[in-house]
């Protein structure tokens, strides 16, 4: 599906709410968040700790349901069919398996998703070799840096080619040298594909360095969504 001016609408959010527990105790993490994200879009989500960032995240890539109000992906298909493939989720740690190295690491998600070890390995190389990762190959988790990590989670989600790159505080546990590092392979590999790029950030460096911006307080966009010229407002 597409917006007014043609471009291709990845991820819709209409009236979505998510709460967590029930009754009076029930936590309000989310409500009446509308809003869509358009291909080639790069958005900052900002805000406060609390204010649900990683929440609307989580749902945006299909890893959580919303309580009430719809998540679609227009031109990506059903939830079921989202990862491996059209969209790509970058935690907040690298999450690296420590027994596998460096390519295999990057392959998994691949082979899990019923590639062949051949194309796997072929892709995950591309991915590495993108992000000026090709000597690492061979290591283990445990002989990188943080920001090497961090890097390596970023080619594993590359390789699978997504159209929409979800970044959930990628830079949060890095200093500042490797978090620029980090972010400028973000830009450039969804610039390169051709995708979407969203990531949360308390950094307001980072924010700066996108296009757009969700700002979110206590669960709702304090301020509707800038996004670029021809495109739909929330």
């Amino acid at each position: 599906m597409n917006a007014s001016d043609g471009t291709q609408v990845l991820v819709r959010c209409d009236g979505v709410a998510r709460a967590f527990g029930s009754g009076l105790g029930a936590v309000i993490a989310l409500h009446d968040i509308t809003g869509e994200i358009l291909a080639g879009q790069q958005v900052a989500f900002t805000g406060p700790s609390g204010s649900g960032k990683s929440t609307l995240l989580h749902l945006l890539a299909g890893l959580d349901e919303p309580t009430a109000g719809t998540v679609s992906w227009p031109a990506l298909g059903d939830r079921d069919g989202l990862r491996p493939g059209p969209v790509g989720v970058v935690l907040q740690g690298p999450s690296l398996l420590p027994p596998l190295d460096v390519l295999e690491n990057v392959a998994l998600p691949l082979l899990l998703g019923g590639a062949s070890e051949a194309d796997a390995t072929a892709a995950a190389t591309v991915a590495l070799d993108r992000l000026h990762l090709g000597a690492l190959a061979a290591k283990l988790p445990e002989e990188l840096s943080g920001g090497q990590a961090q890097r390596v989670a970023v080619a594993r989600v590359l390789a699978g080619r997504p159209r929409l790159i979800l970044a959930d505080e990628p830079t949060g546990q890095l200093d500042h040298a490797a978090a620029a590092v980090v972010v400028d392979a973000l830009i450039r590999s969804a610039t390169d594909l051709g995708a979407a790029l969203v990531l949360t950030t308390h950094d307001p460096v980072v924010a700066a360095r996108l296009t757009s911006r969700w700002v979110l307080a206590d669960g709702s966009l304090a301020t509707s969504p800038d996004p670029p010229e021809g495109t739909l407002t929330c």
